[in-house]
């Protein structure tokens, strides 16, 4: 059976396992040196900032403390405002997917009493262009009042709107309505492709 022996008779006392050498003493006594003064920074390290959290002249008192969370509140809502702000102000097109496309013959048309019927200003829906003045009301018998199309070879991103009908033998034709006569004839016929957006 083996036994640790503390050799002291040695130049270089040490404690052994048997024959085997595990440390000398030297070595022994620097490890327990170097552990005593770690505990003892270790303790001195730490308990300096709680010791300078107790103190009162470091500390704010309970109304300062909520005038800054009062502070903090009323910046995240300010926030929150803006961002609201920036999103409402984003333009409409950009939020519009497209459902389907295709090609189709494209006109354009006036209030006009030889273009239109009895009452030119009024559409097949009731929507009165003529006190609407803008250029975003179509004419098209296959698509559903309100539908938003997009016509972008010859419009760009402007987006119309379905508020019309057009004669019943125009199955798939868009009728694109203007203010200006001039401009509505020089626009003549075209083939272009439309794009139907979600959201109508």
């Amino acid at each position: 059976m083996n036994h640790l022996i503390l050799d002291e008779k040695s130049a270089n006392p040490a404690i052994r396992k048997g024959n085997k050498l595990i440390f000398s003493l030297k070595i022994a006594k620097k490890i327990v040196i170097a552990l005593i003064v770690v505990i003892v920074f270790d303790f001195f390290l730490f308990a300096a900032p709680a010791l300078a959290s107790e103190d009162p002249s470091n500390s704010l008192n309970i109304e300062e403390n909520s005038n800054i969370s009062e502070e903090l509140n009323s910046y995240e809502n300010l926030k929150e405002v803006e961002q609201d702000n920036f999103v409402n102000s984003l333009p409409e097109n950009s939020e519009l997917g497209v459902i389907r496309e295709g090609y189709h013959t494209i006109t354009a048309y006036n209030s006009i009493s030889s273009q239109t019927d009895g009452a030119p200003c009024l559409t097949a829906n009731g929507f009165n262009l003529c006190e609407h003045g803008i250029e975003d009301s179509i004419a098209a018998n296959f698509l559903k009042f309100g539908t938003k199309v997009r016509i972008p070879e010859l419009f760009g991103d402007r987006v119309f709107v379905v508020r019309d009908r057009m004669h019943k033998r125009h199955v798939s034709k868009i009728d694109v309505w203007m203010l200006d006569y001039d401009d509505a004839k020089k626009f003549g016929v075209k083939i272009a492709k439309i794009e139907v957006l979600e959201g109508h």
